[in-house]
């Protein structure tokens, strides 16, 4: 139900709304910020039910939150409107849409994957940047990945900016965290080819068969995978740089590294 108004920066859900910044409150809560229409949106489409939801007429973007709002209230979230400076406070975009929910999530153990024959995995390794967790997370929902494994993780999965950058989409994909060991046994007792992104391999990407059970690895901003990965892959492949630049961005690099995987399955089945 609707309980009113909130008016006061000092209201303790607001104040807990707040403490969810801090990726400790979010880990302990076992607690996700949900920010946006269609990050709502896609969060209720897959299952995610919220417990608390703040919302702002005076920041919607169209004419169809009402209806979001009352969805969520369908299943169970508290759900409180906001002054404009009530919501400005708990917002992380600098042009909030009027909506921000919290919700229980947690990713998954590697346990708790379900996959298909000759599954396509993307490993994420030590990724730092929510921004490129998120926008791999929005690019394996649209190559139709199994799952997506964060690796000896840096930043949390439960970061805004992850929800964000994903536009929701961290709720479509299975998602994962295992540390590389335990990562590694899980991969070899399936049979999955591991194949390692890095600038300096000599093998262009496009001279390897993803259509095999394939995990793609990507590693951290800075430095790259790790050489324990680096020795682990059966393949290690680059993409060709014509310009001064010697590598990509890693989200763009496991875009590119995914679609040649798409593109061979579905000559593979056509």
């Amino acid at each position: 139900m609707n309980d009113g108004c909130i008016t006061s920066l000092q209201n303790p859900r607001v104040k807990h709304a707040v403490k969810l910044r801090k990726r400790a409150a979010r880990e302990g809560a076992g607690t996700i910020v949900i920010e946006g229409y269609r990050e709502l949106m896609r969060a209720r489409a897959n299952g995610i039910r919220p417990t608390s939801l703040f919302y702002c007429p005076e920041y919607f973007q169209g004419e169809n939150e009402p209806a979001l709002i009352a969805d969520c209230r369908a299943v169970g979230a508290e759900c409180w409107a906001c002054t404009p400076g009530v919501f400005m406070k708990m917002a992380y975009r600098d042009r909030p849409e009027g909506l921000l929910a919290l919700a229980p999530f947690r990713p998954r153990p590697l346990a708790e994957l379900v996959l298909p024959p000759a599954p396509l995995l993307l490993v994420a390794e030590q990724i730092e940047k929510p921004g490129n967790l998120g926008t791999m997370l929005r690019s394996a929902d649209a190559a139709g990945v199994d799952a997506v494994v964060v690796c000896d993780r840096c930043t949390d999965c439960l970061n805004p900016n992850v929800v964000r950058a994903s536009i929701g989409t961290l709720f479509a994909v299975p998602v994962a965290e295992a540390t590389t060991p335990d990562l590694q046994a899980w991969l070899q007792a399936r049979d999955i080819q591991v194949v390692a992104a890095t600038p300096h391999a000599g093998r262009n990407y496009t001279d390897v068969d993803y259509t095999q059970g394939t995990a793609i690895l990507v590693g951290a901003e800075q430095f790259g995978l790790s050489a324990h990965w680096l020795a682990a892959a059966r393949h290690q492949v680059c993409i060709p740089m014509r310009g001064q630049c010697d590598s990509l961005n890693v989200a763009a690099a496991a875009t590119i590294l995914l679609y040649e995987a798409v593109r061979q399955r579905l000559d593979q089945a056509g």
